[in-house]
């Protein structure tokens, strides 16, 4: 509701405006009341969110009246106005909410579903908050703990029965986990929260041409009149004088010609407008001779013309109105619209084409061509100057036309006109007294004015030269020599909607395309320009020198097929619009780069994901959706790891840029940056760790270093340097980039680097505790040896049980995992391939009892490995047991989290994707996908369907048990003998019982009746068997019979040639040619299959 605006006092807004609100102190009881605790703040700059002035005799049922006059916060009141619904169309409801303002409350429960508490608040809501909050600082009280805030948010908001969401966007405001708010710390999270969400939204909005502009040079060209895009993709483009070229969609010339040739003694003919007459394969133009011609689209010969015009036309239109129907309009400089309405055009055409020839060319004048019944001539005066743009659009049935004349600037009127009865019979009378013919605009003669009802005039300064409609949103845009874009509503010719300012010369062209809302403007300097219709705010500009268009512009025409901009200047321009890369039909991304990293909140059950494009999503677990994101977090650097610290309400985040920041992820507010003072290298991996009671944040990446951050809230600097280096560290560290960083409470730390070497440190004394090296592996020969160790992980149950066996596992080259014992200075207790494609493991992740080790690689797929007694008592020679696996996507897993209390498990891939699955491997979905699911209702799972994309991949066939092992060249053969062997004994077999048993159909049924599938199994003949299911049914079509084909088989020789081994035999060239020099043509036959 506007400021110092009031409701009626019988609206729903006006009695909670005047309903009393009994003061907080009243419900909460005295001992509540707790002593202001000392608490250290951060010096980052807050909002200004406080209300200035000082509040008198303020009584707690006067906390709405008495906030109400005074000043609110500007930022709020900017996210209101810009989160308000645009329509350009007006109805009832926009009346109402007009005249009243009238604040709809309805169900607060009921409106809580569709969001969240913090997307509910109103500016009314705030002023109440704050008077609590004041309240409360006055009685001695700043910082409220949960309790209380819960308490405010149930009187001033009226929200009950929501304590989960009100304590969650409690603990979203506290991230430093301390137990209480203040006003200033939550008007800093919404204004953000607000902030961010614009980011988004505008980024989402985001859009560009390609620059610079393919361009195509003229030499001594006249000047382009007109553009045309035919359905063929060609480029029609028609010059002053006479000639017609012929483009391809890539800017190459596939044909031109020149109408008529130059006269001698004479002036030459110049075209003024052309337009294409797409129903009749013609085109028609008009000259400055007053001329129509219509020609022959496909061969350029002259059909007919119409000449004898009254005024030169200079803008042309065509519109087909029915199946043989059509409207020829063109306005003229002395501001008319002139309008041919055609019936039986095919036959009106050839009639025409037979009259006398004037110049080679079959002519009729505009008075005979009116004498005929199938044309009727009407001709309105509309402007006051000479029209500058003229189109009919049926979608209302109304023609729209400017002009440079200010008080007729842009006219929406009528073809026809409503009838008048008195004008009628007096034209009628006249007619009959003196012997003329009855026919309503008959004859082009003096202009006629249409009446007031019949038509809409827009009055614009300084005139219109462009203009466009879209009868989707509502709109008409106009533009001209004072440089403003103005935005109408059809209906509403006094006032624009909205005014679009910024550019710098008079505007030439505009579009709005409806598929994308956009709007291209284009301006005699040549610069373009895109804007967004709903938030009327400028989303790219381009000018001549970017796009490397010179001249002055003298044609345009946007292609919404092409999604390109082509401009005519000194030469033709064709801008294409930069699209996101569309995903292919049936495949789901969650991010538009590779994701890289993922985690779950436990505090807040969301799921957060990290891609290479530095963008940050937070995820819903319960059904998949995207609650937030912002993008830019490192700049342009990738997100490479992130961890939470231990409250689990602040994200940690480290990039390639290196540098590690500190987020709340709710609102996208950094809270703090972690970086060396000179060159950073590239993070690799992070975590959060307690030592000396201290909380403190170690990365390791290409500095070969570990890197320690305190964290404390004591630091006011919003950069801060990482501690001292471990003096171990310095002297027998990492020789090369580390690569992975994994803690075991309360004392160990490992680290993995590139050249296979992993350390195990004490984080107490900083210290290292031993060095382990990843064994060798055999390659092939002229493949490179990689030795890095992607993962390490600690089976932590294991650790401070010497006689508990392995407990660091790391990875290796080729798929392998290593088990090691760490007492004794290391011990390996087991090696294996964990992939069964021998791809390089790309992730781990273990149970909280240990008994579950989950490993991903390269091409997709995770394995489930028992861990229960498995290296506990001394090495082992054989791997665990493999208790399930499963291809989870189709690039390598960058990260698998496990969310054991739900049994669930997320992955992230270098494809884009994060999924969600069971621990069983069952696949819930996708987060982004459009159908959300519930958690807790396994039927809106995607099980036990699986991603297109990995049952379409060649890498998810099954493999045949002969491909898994080395088989020599003998056992396979042998192998295909007595395959053969046996396929004829079963062969003569079958052949034997089909002979003397017939099986039944009731026989068939009761076989098909029993017939069962193991549940565990055939989860791709499932999915298949599903989609052939819900295929729609094909009716009609050729039958069998027709759909039979034929080919010819030429008869082959019954004896057998030895193959040529020889190297010659082996080109299949020198082959063919042998073949067809020595042997004789076979005869061949047609058979029918």
């Amino acid at each position: 509701m506007p400021l110092g605006k009031k409701v009626r006092p019988s609206s729903a807004a006006g009695k909670l405006e005047t309903f009393a609100i009994s003061s907080i102190f009243q419900d909460i009881r005295s001992d509540a009341v707790k002593p202001t605790i000392p608490r250290i703040k951060s010096s980052q700059a807050r909002a200004k969110t406080s209300i200035p002035g000082t509040r008198r005799g303020l009584t707690p049922i006067g906390w709405r009246s008495q906030v109400e006059q005074e000043e609110h916060p500007e930022w709020l009141e900017w996210e209101l106005i810009k989160h308000r619904s645009r329509r350009h169309s007006v109805g009832l409801f926009q009346n109402v909410a007009t005249s009243d303002n009238i604040q709809k409350f309805g169900d607060t429960l009921k409106s809580l579903r569709k969001g969240k508490i913090e997307q509910q608040v109103s500016l009314e809501h705030l002023k109440s908050m704050q008077a609590a909050f004041e309240e409360f600082e006055n009685a001695g009280r700043k910082y409220l703990d949960v309790e209380a805030f819960k308490e405010i948010m149930k009187k001033c908001l009226g929200f009950h029965g929501v304590h989960d969401q009100i304590g969650e966007l409690f603990r979203k405001i506290d991230y430093s986990a301390s137990g209480q708010i203040d006003w200033d710390e939550f008007c800093t999270y919404m204004q953000l929260k607000y902030k961010k969400i614009e980011e988004s939204n505008s980024q989402s909005k985001h859009t560009s041409f390609a620059l610079p502009a393919m361009v195509r040079e003229f030499s001594h060209a006249g000047q382009i009149l007109r553009i045309c895009y035919t359905p063929d993709d060609t480029f029609i483009m028609m010059r002053e004088d006479g000639i017609i070229s012929f483009w391809s969609a890539e800017l190459k010339l596939k044909r031109t010609r020149r109408l008529f040739e130059r006269p001698t003694g004479r002036k030459p003919k110049w075209i003024t407008d052309f337009t294409i007459m797409s129903q009749y394969n013609k085109f028609i133009l008009s000259t400055g001779d007053r001329e129509i011609q219509i020609y022959e689209l496909s061969t350029l010969e002259p059909y007919c013309q119409v000449t004898g015009l009254e005024t030169g036309p200079l803008q042309l239109d065509y519109c087909s109105t029915g199946e043989d129907d059509c409207m020829i309009l063109y306005g003229d400089n002395q501001g008319c619209i002139n309008i041919l309405l055609l019936t039986s055009v095919g036959e009106t055409l050839r009639t025409w084409k037979k009259w006398p020839r004037v110049d080679n060319f079959p002519t009729i004048s505009i008075e005979n061509s009116s004498l005929s019944p199938n044309v009727t001539c009407i001709r309105w005066k509309v402007h006051e100057d000479w029209v500058t743009q003229m189109k009919y659009y049926d979608a209302i049935g109304s023609i729209i036309s400017s002009s440079n004349h200010e008080a007729t600037a842009l006219v929406i009127g009528c073809t026809t006109g409503t009838t008048n009865v008195e004008k009628q019979m007096k034209g009628l009378k006249e007619c009959w007294r003196e012997g003329r013919g009855i026919k309503s605009h008959s004859a082009p003669g003096i202009p006629q004015k249409r009446l007031e009802c019949d038509q809409s005039v827009f009055r614009v300064h300084k005139g219109v030269k462009t203009f466009d409609f879209c009868k989707k949103n509502n709109l008409i845009v106009t533009g001209g020599i004072d440089r403003i874009v103005r935005m109408w509503n059809p209906y509403i010719p006094g006032k624009p909607t909205g005014l679009l300012r910024g550019h710098s010369a008079p505007i030439f062209y505009l579009n709005i395309s409806t598929d994308d809302n956009k709007l291209f403007s284009v301006s005699t300097d040549n610069t373009v320009k895109i804007w967004d219709i709903e938030d009327q705010s400028c989303l790219f500009t381009a000018n001549s020198k970017a796009s490397q268009i010179k001249g002055d512009v003298s044609a345009c025409h946007y292609v919404p097929g092409l999604k390109g901009l082509c401009i005519a200047a000194d030469g033709v321009a064709l801008l294409h619009l930069r699209t996101e890369p569309q995903s292919k039909p049936n495949r789901i991304c969650s991010h538009n780069e590779p994701a890289l990293c993922c985690k779950y909140s436990h505090e807040f059950r969301q799921v957060i994901s990290c891609s290479e494009g530095s963008v940050i999503k937070v995820w819903d677990l319960d059904t998949g959706k995207l609650i937030f994101e912002f993008s830019g977090a490192h700049g342009d650097s990738a997100i490479s790891c992130m961890t939470f610290d231990d409250s689990g309400r602040r994200l940690i985040t480290g990039g390639r840029d290196g540098c590690l920041k500190i987020w709340n992820h709710n609102n996208g507010h950094c809270l703090r940056i972690l970086k060396k003072e000179n060159r950073c290298d590239e993070i690799c991996d992070c975590v959060y760790v307690e030592m000396h009671k201290n909380k403190y944040v170690l990365a390791v990446g290409w500095d070969r270093r570990i890197n320690i951050y305190c964290d404390s809230f004591g630091d006011h600097h919003h950069t801060q340097l990482p501690e001292p280096h471990w003096q171990d560290d310095l002297k027998r560290g990492h020789k090369d980039d580390i690569l992975c960083i994994a803690q075991c409470p309360p004392t160990l730390l490992a680290t993995s680097s590139y050249d296979g070497e992993i350390i195990v440190w004490n984080m107490i004394s900083g210290h290292i505790y031993c060095h382990l090296q990843i064994p060798p592996t055999v390659c092939r020969a002229g493949e490179a040896v990689d030795k890095s160790v992607n993962k390490v992980t600690f089976l932590k149950t294991r650790v401070l049980k010497a006689d508990l066996g392995a407990s660091l596992v790391a990875t290796g080259s080729q798929g392998l995992l290593a088990f090691w014992n760490l007492f004794h200075g290391g011990q390996l207790f087991s090696t294996f391939t964990a992939s069964k494609v021998k791809s390089q493991i790309s992730s781990l992740a273990v149970s909280a009892d240990d008994s579950l080790l989950f490993a991903a690689d390269y091409v997709g797929y995770i394995y489930v490995y028992s861990m229960k007694d498995f290296a506990i008592h001394g090495p082992e020679v054989d791997p665990p047991k493999l208790v399930n696996y499963w291809r989870a996507h189709i690039s390598a897993v960058t990260c698998i989290e496990l969310i054991e209390e739900q049994k669930l498990m997320v992955t992230s891939s270098l494809e884009g994707t994060v999924r969600l699955w069971s621990m069983d491997g069952e696949f819930i979905g996708t987060f982004g996908q459009l159908e959300p699911w519930e958690i807790h209702a396994p039927a809106s799972w995607k099980h036990p369907m699986v991603p297109y994309e990995i049952l379409i991949d060649p890498l998810s066939m099954p493999i045949h048990p002969v491909l898994e092992e080395e088989t020599s060249f003998i056992q396979l053969s042998n192998f295909e003998k007595n395959e053969e062997i046996i396929e004829d004994t079963e062969s003569k077999d079958l052949q034997h019982k089909f002979s003397k048993s017939i099986i039944s159909d009731d026989a068939i049924n009761e076989e098909i009746r029993k017939k069962t599938f193991q549940n565990n199994l055939g989860k791709r003949l499932r999915h298949e068997r599903y989609q052939s299911l819900n295929k729609p049914l094909k009716h009609g079509g050729p039958d069998a019979y027709h759909t039979l084909k034929y080919f010819e088989i030429a008869n082959a020789p019954n004896k057998c040639e030895k193959p040529d081994l020889s190297a010659a035999g082996t080109d299949p060239y020198a082959t063919l040619f042998l073949k067809e020099s020595t042997c004789k043509p076979e005869p061949e036959e047609l058979l029918a299959i």
